[in-house]
């Protein structure tokens, strides 16, 4: 396992890729919508990473062939855009994406509700699975070990009785979209990798609001829940600094 330790110049790069990624974010987010497609989404992200000179860090990746991933309700993770996907009122829609800027990756993802009249245990599953990123991040420091990350993660979700995908982690994250650790959303305390000052994380955890089991379609990429539950993916790249952590994409 290579780790790469960031120096501080370099973190600060990934700072400017991982807030341009962010403004991707919110932009994007303001044209989902009843009636929108997915490939709507792709098409915005697209034309404002241009804009903002930003090469996509997705598309071509593994040929993976879009700027985001939009997976939509039962879809976990890894959704390839589509014309033909409509969004409807009470549809919740994940949106992942990445950039690359002066060699430097930025990777975040929010899930988005579709309307204004989504089911409360909808919008439960949201607030959980934004609160369990929050939670992990706040187990970064240096001298503490990636089961804490996990297993900050794991609690919250698994109070409110939703359930932690474990066949897609995070990452590391630098010059490279995926460098070494993997980041669980699941773990023991004390246990797994100590972390340093200068390395940066990508802590994504994905919530299925029933059972914790997924599986890939036949593209290959899509991978939904295998019981039909709904699924929630929130995603933050996060410094190790001597303060503790440093969200990069905020």
């Amino acid at each position: 396992m290579a780790i790469m330790i960031k120096t501080p110049q370099e973190v600060e790069k990934m700072r400017r890729s991982g807030t341009v990624v962010r403004e991707i974010l919110d932009y994007v987010s303001g044209f989902v919508k009843p009636g929108a497609t997915t490939m709507d989404l792709e098409n915005v992200a697209a034309a404002k990473m241009e804009e903002m000179g930003a090469t996509p860090a997705f598309k071509g990746y593994r040929g993976y062939p879009a700027v985001l991933c939009t997976s939509v309700n039962s879809e976990v993770v890894h959704g390839i855009p589509s014309a033909n996907r409509v969004l409807r009122e009470g549809d919740i829609v994940s949106i992942d994406t990445g950039v690359i800027i002066d060699g430097f990756y930025g990777d975040s993802a929010i899930t988005v509700p579709v309307g204004e009249k989504i089911a409360p245990k909808t919008q439960r599953l949201l607030e959980v699975t934004k609160a369990s990123l929050e939670n992990g991040i706040r187990a970064v420091k240096p001298g503490a070990f990636l089961g804490d990350i996990g297993a900050a993660v794991q609690e919250v979700v698994e109070a409110d009785g939703f359930s932690v995908v474990r066949e897609f982690v995070g990452h590391g994250i630098g010059t490279r979209l995926h460098e070494d650790p993997q980041v669980p959303n699941y773990g023991r305390r004390g246990q797994g990798l100590k972390l340093r000052e200068g390395m940066v994380l990508c802590i994504e955890p994905m919530v299925n609001s029933g059972k914790p089991g997924v599986q890939v379609l036949s593209d290959g990429w899509t991978a939904v829940t295998e019981d039909g539950s709904l699924s929630a993916h929130f995603e933050h790249t996060v410094a190790v600094t001597a303060e503790g952590a440093v969200v990069l994409t905020q």
